[in-house]
């Protein structure tokens, strides 16, 4: 969706001189790949995953500010990308990535953060114990995308259970068991609008 579209988010005055390249997707939304280029993030944070052949969601990382993402950058098939939060992004034609080196410069170092995102995201998925696979996804979503709080660290969007429980391989009554365990050990907590405050 264009942002012109989508008056009740506005921008700032800075942000709003990019609009002709920006476009706005609620949470939830699931945001369109094509094989003619890639988005890169503006603001907010958007979820990529695959779909197995049983129809199940498997989570590949997630994209923030300045990361780019698309069909162009896989060879997966059921590659899909859907917005955890409100997002903004930017949309780069292969033509305008092929001809700037400063494009291809900031696109490699941010394909390099995203490798090494997916090898700890590798690195959970090998842990046998459901538990242990939960609390080292916290620690890596506490260095992705934690922000600073009276409490600890807090998560700048909501996860839901489920989220969490296909990150990991298990069921959502599961992470919310393991989660109930967790708040009352005193390591994790949530604030007004239910967003994870790790401890």
């Amino acid at each position: 969706m264009l942002l012109t579209d989508h008056l009740t988010h506005p921008l700032s005055s800075r942000e709003s001189t990019e609009e002709g390249r920006l476009h706005f997707y609620e949470r939830g939304e699931e945001i369109p790949l094509v094989s003619e280029g890639v988005w890169q993030v503006y603001r907010g944070v958007a979820q990529l995953s695959q779909l197995s052949h049983q129809g199940e969601e498997i989570l590949l990382g997630w994209a923030q500010t300045s990361t780019f993402f698309g069909l162009w950058l896989t060879h997966l098939e059921s590659y899909q990308a859907k917005a955890l939060s409100d997002i903004y992004l930017k949309w780069y034609p292969l033509t305008d990535i092929n001809d700037s080196s400063v494009l291809a410069q900031m696109m490699l170092n941010q394909l390099v953060r995203r490798m090494r995102q997916t090898e700890a995201l590798l690195a959970i998925a090998g842990l046998k114990r459901v538990e242990e696979r939960l609390q080292e996804l916290l620690n890596l979503l506490k260095q992705e995308m934690g922000e600073t709080h009276l409490q600890g660290t807090r998560l700048s969007v909501r996860l839901t259970h489920q989220n969490l429980a296909s990150a990991i391989g298990t069921t959502r009554v599961t992470v919310t068991r393991l989660l109930g365990e967790f708040q009352r050990q005193g390591r994790v907590n949530f604030d007004s609008e239910r967003h994870l405050i790790i401890n």
